[in-house]
């Protein structure tokens, strides 16, 4: 089924994700049908709060640049429950766009390399260190279980968008 995906302005989009556990309810038929509507949307990766479900989710794939970077031969994946950790001080700027945001487009500077710990599918434990565009997308998605979209990162006003995000977070 293809879902509805939000856009910029609903409050789901500003919301901080709920970790999730193997008994969340159809839990296969919401990956299922978040693969069903990325793919329809043209999208390379898609969260769960862009399709209304304030949970720690996302898929991505990147097999469709794999002729441009041959690492991402193959690079299917569902991340549930993820976790973030930047590695070293490394930062690239690059342009991304996004599905609930359509015909936006921005540079983002973001940490060059990053280590993640997630759960798969089958809910086993992964811990994985990613660098260059699979590092960028998995960022992106990353953000939107944490309530923060990609415009955020744009000058004044979306430093001062994050840091109230933050404050309100507590951190």
């Amino acid at each position: 089924m293809i879902l509805t995906v939000l856009q910029d302005g609903h409050p789901v989009l500003r919301q901080v994700a709920k970790a999730i556990t193997p008994s969340y309810p159809n839990l296969s038929q919401l990956i299922k049908d978040m693969w069903s509507t990325m793919y329809r949307c043209d999208g390379i990766g898609l969260a769960a709060p862009q399709v209304g479900h304030s949970v720690r989710l996302f898929v991505i794939d990147l097999d469709v640049y794999k002729d441009e970077h041959p690492e991402l031969k193959g690079f299917k994946k569902v991340f549930i429950n993820p976790q973030l950790e930047i590695v070293g001080a490394q930062k690239v700027r690059l342009s991304e766009g996004c599905l609930s945001l359509p015909g936006v487009f921005k540079k983002v500077k973001r940490p060059a390399k990053i280590h993640i710990s997630y759960q798969n599918e089958a809910f086993e434990e992964v811990h994985e260190t990613y660098e260059g565009f699979a590092s960028r997308v998995i960022q992106h998605e990353y953000d939107h279980l944490e309530g923060r979209l990609f415009i955020d990162y744009q000058g004044f006003i979306g430093k001062l968008v994050d840091r109230v995000l933050k404050v309100l977070r507590g951190r």
